[in-house]
């Protein structure tokens, strides 16, 4: 909460770290906080986080179960997807997490999370939906609650990523 080591701290309101079930087996991350979750200080509370509490209640799993965060901690300017050099700072906050929480199954959520995680080059539409094993934590993609409000066309095929994250909740 004392960190100044971004220009994101400038105009923050509020950190918002992360929230959830501190020995949750399931983390899904972010790209950044918008206006509710800065002036609220939680991640996805707006619509967005809504739309995710319905997901995650779909697959029959409650918001208190997993843990919520994302890649970075302060508000972008206007919502803009954070800086690479924004994701770069904060992402050790990020990985002391993944070390702290222990999840067995992080979920990125949108191409942000999933090029800061995952690959650098990753395409969300292309390569959405494919697990990917990093030692012990099974790592998938898809996409952002927020990009579903804009194009309900993708629901669908984030259903089936639901279904899939759900199938390897039940495995391990």
């Amino acid at each position: 909460k004392s960190c100044y080591r971004c220009p994101l701290s400038k105009s923050r309101t509020n950190v918002v770290f992360g929230e959830g079930n501190p020995r949750a087996k399931l983390m899904f991350v972010g790209e950044g906080p918008g206006f509710n979750e800065d002036r609220m200080g939680r991640p996805f509370v707006g619509r967005a986080g809504q739309l995710l509490d319905r997901m995650i209640e779909a697959i029959d799993l409650k918001r208190g179960e997993v843990y919520i965060t994302n890649i970075v901690k302060c508000r972008p300017p206007n919502n803009r997807n954070p800086l690479e050099s924004e994701s770069d700072i904060c992402i050790e906050f990020l990985r002391w997490q993944v070390k702290i929480i222990d999840p067995t199954i992080i979920v990125c959520l949108g191409a942000v999370a999933a090029r800061n995680i995952i690959d650098e080059n990753f395409k969300i539409t292309k390569e959405r939906g494919i697990w990917i094993n990093r030692g012990k934590y099974h790592i998938i993609a898809t996409y952002h609650p927020a990009a579903l409000l804009r194009d309900e066309s993708k629901k669908k095929e984030a259903w089936e990523d639901f279904k899939k994250i759900r199938e390897k909740y039940n495995e391990v």
